[in-house]
């Protein structure tokens, strides 16, 4: 059985850049991809572990990273934070078009 899922923004500065994003095709995908996280925290394709970029490990103090592939080549990264009886928690780390997710992961 999946356990529900709770959704929420790595820092506050990912929380206002989303809400500043205008109401278009990226931010709907957005909606659309938090919506099925929602459901099942395992929506997206888990980048291994050895992939995970070194920013992202130092700067969030992560150990798992996700992503959910957006419309029109976009990805939206994620992480899950925290598991106990009731529900998952998951923290939207970035959003970014396909060039820029292979910078950050350096592809």
């Amino acid at each position: 059985m999946k356990k529900p899922t709770r959704v929420v923004f790595i820092d506050k500065k990912m929380y206002k850049k989303y809400g500043k994003l205008k109401e278009d095709h990226i931010k709907k995908s957005i909606k659309k991809a938090i919506t099925n996280i929602k459901t099942n925290a395992f929506s997206g394709i888990q980048i291994p572990k050895k992939l995970i970029p070194k920013e992202y490990k130092q700067k969030y103090n992560l150990n798992n990273l996700w992503k959910y592939d957006l419309t029109s080549g976009w990805r939206l990264m994620y992480t899950i934070v925290a598991e106990n009886e009731d529900e998952l928690i998951t923290a939207i780390i970035e959003w970014s078009s396909h060039k820029e997710y292979e910078k950050t992961m350096k592809y």
